[in-house]
């Protein structure tokens, strides 16, 4: 199985066998430190696509941020750090990637709500002003799509649903399904066939 396919279908209740410490390093000098563990996205590495999330998207302060699919919580928790007026929320299917965004936030010194759920069923009746995701590709359409579909409910009036992939592999139709929810979709960056996309709730 692909790992993204692995993670987001497997519940991973049991602890670990083995955890690697990774670094990420922001252009701005600042490094962050993580704990990641085997079965959560992405082991032992931050991958290319977060990292691009994390540098080009767009955050205010005081924002309401979610984090939806965190992983062991790289993205919020960088972004918190970087913005320590945002109030963070991260959620995830994976029973360990849960239990490490708490270990790694509290490693960082970061306040967050983190909970355990499938897509937005954590954060009923709850608003945001920006969503962030790196969708789990190789989960297949209906769960990628789902991130779309329902971010309107979840946003707030002028809150954006900001999301990163690569282009050629899906991003296209991630891109044409964010255009048609929300008439608007603007492509923050392009990198090496990777896109952060932006689309803003009207």
């Amino acid at each position: 199985m692909k790992e993204g396919f692995d993670h987001y279908n497997t519940d991973k209740k049991q602890p670990p066998r083995t955890i690697k410490t990774v670094k990420f390093d922001l252009k701005n000098g600042h490094q962050y430190i993580f704990k990641s563990p085997e079965g959560v996205f992405a082991y032992g590495k931050v991958d290319r696509a977060s990292t691009i999330l994390v540098e080009n998207c767009v955050v205010s302060a005081q924002d309401r941020v979610l984090d939806i699919g965190s992983g062991f919580g790289m993205v919020g928790i960088t972004l918190k750090r970087e913005y320590p007026d945002i109030s963070l929320f991260m959620s995830d299917v994976n029973t360990r990637a849960v239990t490490f965004s708490k270990i790694n936030a509290r490693d960082n010194n970061v306040q967050a709500d983190v909970r355990k759920g499938d897509l937005y069923e954590p954060w009923k009746d709850m608003e945001f002003d920006v969503i962030l995701s790196n969708p789990p590709m190789a989960a297949g359409k209906s769960v990628w799509e789902k991130i779309v579909l329902e971010a309107p409910t979840y946003l707030a009036l002028g809150g954006s649903l900001q999301v990163v992939a690569f282009h050629n592999k899906g991003g296209s139709r991630i891109e044409g399904i964010m255009r048609q929810v929300f008439g608007n979709c603007t492509a923050l960056v392009k990198s090496g066939g990777i896109r952060v996309y932006l689309s803003r709730k009207a």
